[in-house]
Order: structure tokens, then sequence, then C-alpha cells
């Protein structure tokens, strides 16, 4: 265990001598680490030394004990300080508790005296540090999933459903600062390049990068969906570039950095001063975005560049490919990873990409042919029956004009997304209802955490936290923290179980730290629920 630091300052010798070689410090959780004959020498020595406890006489020469007092006070606020003096007057005792003093003693202090304050003092510091490390803890297990609470609010903010006033007033709410004069917002995707969902090295590299922009005020992180993330950039317009570069960065080497391959995709939208105008950027990065499923093999895109390149028509990448050898995977791709709101996109630039062939009788039937059978396999590598698929799947005609086939694509990626995310959505129930029946099953365990709940129903975690919060509407911590929450007020008020039994039987090993969460949540210590202090709403 870590020593108390204690420094002395008494202008009389005999006195501040006897105090420093009286006490068997280090015998009662002290180390002695100097001393001074009056404030204004005590001062410099007290800020090089920084201790945890002065013990100070009120009346010295230069600075006396309480402006020094009131000095150290501002300067270092957790510092705790025994004022002794020879006065029992009362007006220094009053000044001395105003000042905020820990213990006020009379001489001549007895080494009885000192010991007993000397112990009140230690174990009031046990008890803020235990606070302090409990806080600490707490925040630790709320905040990395914290950023999953906020996903409706940004949500609101991105689809431009919400004033500016809202926006701040729900931001303070959420203890977010949003002031800036200059907003972007960058997309990104993080996967195997098998698109699994459920593989270790894709988790671990989004938690790594998750955690990473957690580190910087300039960033704020949302998700989008189960499989991409949002960062809102903030900070003065004329940084936005470095900013936005250095996301785009970090996500670059984070997955370059990777032991495996990672199918990976950023894009960047256009930049705004407003906060109003945030729904717009986000649209603008969710249409970059949507161009992953053209150019697969291609990482970063930028609206910028895009418009740049559309409004001078020369996109060579989009409207020169030749039609002959385009690759009709992408088709597949997109249905493997596409959402319905990039349908309208990816069916205008797809159509726009083949440069005029689909005016082609002979490849418009090439056309329509590869679209239904890459789709028809996506689905099945996606797991949809295939009678699902026969009945649900619109019918083409041979016989399609040019502006049919782009009909017809774009009808044929709406029923295939949909039938997808039904599917999926099957999955994540079993998934979830598998998660949920664990957790119920050993929410008790103390060891229990996303991670021990991921392996038991084989999943990554990363993908089985965003499912939870998704599905459950709470974090994976929040969920546990409630459930187990319940079966502690239960316990208090249907059995004569001790605090510190109850806080076993649920799963928290140290009883003080059940205490702290307990009150943390019901606002209540666990004594006074048993008591009946706070009565169920």
């Amino acid at each position: 265990m870590e020593l108390i630091k204690v420094f002395i300052c008494e202008d009389e010798s005999i006195v501040r001598e006897g105090l420093r070689d009286m006490i068997p410090w280090e015998k009662y959780g002290y180390e002695f680490v100097g001393d001074a004959p009056d404030g204004e020498m005590a001062l410099p020595m007290i800020r090089e030394l920084k201790p945890d406890v002065l013990i100070t006489d009120i009346t010295m020469p230069f600075m006396d004990g309480l402006a020094l007092s009131k000095t150290v006070l501002d300067e270092l606020p957790n510092i705790k300080i025994i004022v002794i003096s020879g006065y029992s007057d009362f007006e220094y005792a009053r000044k001395a508790i105003e000042l905020g003093v820990e213990q006020y003693l009379l001489k001549p202090v007895t080494k009885a005296d000192m010991i007993n304050a000397l112990e009140g003092t230690r174990k009031k510091i046990t008890e803020e540090n235990e606070q302090k490390d409990y806080v600490r803890q707490y925040e630790q297990e709320f905040k990395k999933f914290e950023r999953m609470t906020h996903r409706a609010f940004f949500e609101k903010l991105v689809e431009g459903s919400m004033s500016v006033q809202e926006i701040y007033e729900q931001a303070n709410k959420l203890h977010l600062n949003l002031s800036a004069n200059g907003y972007n917002i960058v997309i990104f995707t993080i996967q195997d390049v098998n698109q699994s969902t459920y593989t270790d090295d894709a988790a671990n590299v989004t938690e790594r990068l998750l955690n990473q922009f957690l580190q910087y005020p300039d960033y704020i992180l949302f998700r989008c969906n189960l499989l991409s993330y949002a960062v809102l950039i903030k900070g003065d317009a004329d940084r936005l570039p470095q900013l936005e570069e250095k996301c785009v960065r970090m996500i670059r080497e984070q997955c370059e950095q990777a032991s495996s391959a990672l199918d990976w995709h950023v894009a960047v939208g256009v930049p705004t001063n407003r906060l109003s105008g945030l729904s717009s950027c986000y649209a603008d990065a969710n249409r970059a975005f949507a161009y992953r499923h053209l150019f697969p093999r291609k990482h970063v895109f930028t609206s910028a560049q895009l418009k740049k390149e559309q409004d001078a028509q020369n996109d060579v990448e989009i409207n020169k490919i030749d039609a002959g050898k385009f690759d009709p995977l992408i088709i597949r791709y997109f249905v493997q990873t596409g959402t319905l709101n990039e349908v309208e996109t990816f069916t205008d630039e797809y159509i726009a990409s083949l440069d005029g062939s689909e005016h082609s009788i002979l490849f418009r039937y090439y056309l329509l042919v590869s679209i239904r059978v890459n789709v028809e396999l996506a689905l099945k590598e996606a797991n949809v029956s295939p009678e699902d698929i026969a009945a649900r799947l619109p019918a083409f005609d041979m016989n399609d004009t040019a502006e049919e086939v782009s009909s017809y694509l774009r009808d044929v990626l709406t029923a295939a997304i949909k039938m997808r995310d039904a599917e999926a959505q099957k999955r994540s129930n079993d998934i979830i209802d598998n998660a949920l029946q664990y957790i119920n099953n050993h929410y008790a365990d103390e060891d229990i955490s996303l991670d021990s709940v991921a392996e038991a129903i084989n999943i990554s975690a990363n993908y089985l936290s965003a499912l939870f919060s998704h599905r459950v509407g709470l974090s994976f911590v929040e969920y546990l923290t409630k459930k187990r929450m319940s079966r502690a007020k239960f316990l208090l008020r249907n059995t004569s179980k001790k605090s510190g039994e109850i806080a076993c039987e649920i799963g928290y090993k140290d009883p003080r730290y059940f205490s702290f969460v307990f009150k943390k949540n019901q606002g209540c210590t666990p004594s006074q629920y048993r008591n009946g202090e706070i009565q169920e709403e």
C-alpha cells in the first residue's frame, strides 16, 4: 500500500522536531517528507513535494498557518490539513473550519492526540481514494459502451429532424460538446475479406480503432448500423482538412497493420460550418460510401473528389469502364453489404458505368441474366431459402428496354436486401436470445464479460455488442447491471442476508463497490432501500 506523504510547518523547533521524531510514521501508513519553520519557507517545498497531509501551526512569522492553508488548498484541493494551535479562541477554529481543514488540535499536542488525528485522516483519505477507484472502475465499465447509447441522438442529428436548439439541448444531456465552427462526417466499415461479421481480426482492429478515436476530442464516434461507424469531426474550419486526413490515416494504418487482409472502406463528406448542415454532410458521405460497391478494391472515397469528377465529366473510373470487362460480382457484393438507402445511388452509377452498352439488345440480355444469377447467389450465401428467392424476387423480361433494365435492377436489389435483412434478423434474434439466456444464467459470475458471453455463443464480441444494443436497447454492461440490481433489490427486501452476502451472490466480489454501484443506479444505499426509505415507483 502506498504511504501517505506528510509535511510539518511549525515555527517552534522543539515542537516541530518533537512531532517529527515521536511518531512512528510508517507504522501508521505515513511517510514524513519534510518540515519548515514558517509558511513562507514551507510553500515552495509543499509545491515541489505535493504532500497528502499538512500539519501546521496557526501563529507563525512571515506567513501564518491560515494563510498557508488557504494558498495550499487553492493549489492542492485534495490535501488534508491538521491545524495545531496554542490558542483556544473560537475565531481561529471557525476560520480553520471555513477553510476546510481536516482537524484542529490544541497545544500541547500529545502523541496519542496526533496519532488519533492521523488515523482519522488516513481513514478519510483511504475512503476517498476508494471512491475515486470505484468511480474510475464504473466509468471504465460504462464508457466503453457509452457510444452505443448515443446512437438515437445521432440518428436524429443526421436525419435533420432536430432544430439547432434541440441539438444543443440533447447534446448537453449526453455531455457532448458539439461547439465548433466547422464539421464533417467520415463513414467507415471494416470486415474480413469474406464479408463475415464474426472474425477476430476485423473485430480487434475495429475495437482498437474505436478506443483510439475516444482519445481525441475533435472526433465523436457513433454507429451507423451493425457494420459501419461514423466519425463526426469538429473543429476550426481551417483545420478540418488536417483532421479529415488524420482520421482517414488512423483507419488506414490500423487496417494495413492487421495480421490478415481486411475489407475496409472509408467515405468523407463535404464540410459544413453549421450543425444544421450535418444532415446534408452525412448524405454526401453516404453517397460516397455507396461507391465501395462499384469499386470494392478501392478503400477511400471523398465526396469532393467524386463531385469534381462528375462535374468535369471526366470520371474515368466510372464512365469509361469497358462493359465487356465489367465485373458482375459487383452485384453480388452489393447484395451482401449494401443498404436500402444505397440502392438508388448504386443503380444510377452502375447503369452509368456501362457507358451506353445497355442499349445493345445482346448486352441487355447478358446484363439481366447476370443480375439475376448474382443476386440469387448472394442470397443463397446469406442462407435465404430457395423457396423465398423464387417467390419474392421479381422476374425480368427479355424485351425490357434500357430504362426498364435500370428499373428492374432497382427493384431486384431492393427485394434482395429486404430478404437478406429478414434472414439476418432471424439469425440476430437467435444470437441475442442465446446471449440473454447465457447472461440470465451466469449474471452472478464475477468474471462474466461481453467477451466471455461472445465466446460462449461463438461470435465476435464486437458483433455481439452491436446486435445487443440494437435489439435490447441497452449496452451489455447496462443490461448486466440492471439484472444484478433487480436481484439485489429482491434479496434486500425479502431476505435477511447482509449486503456483503448479496454482493457475492450477484457477482460483486467487493461489497463496497456493490454499494457504490447500487447507490449510483438506485439513488440510495442498500440499507436505505432495505429499510424502505426509498419506495418503488
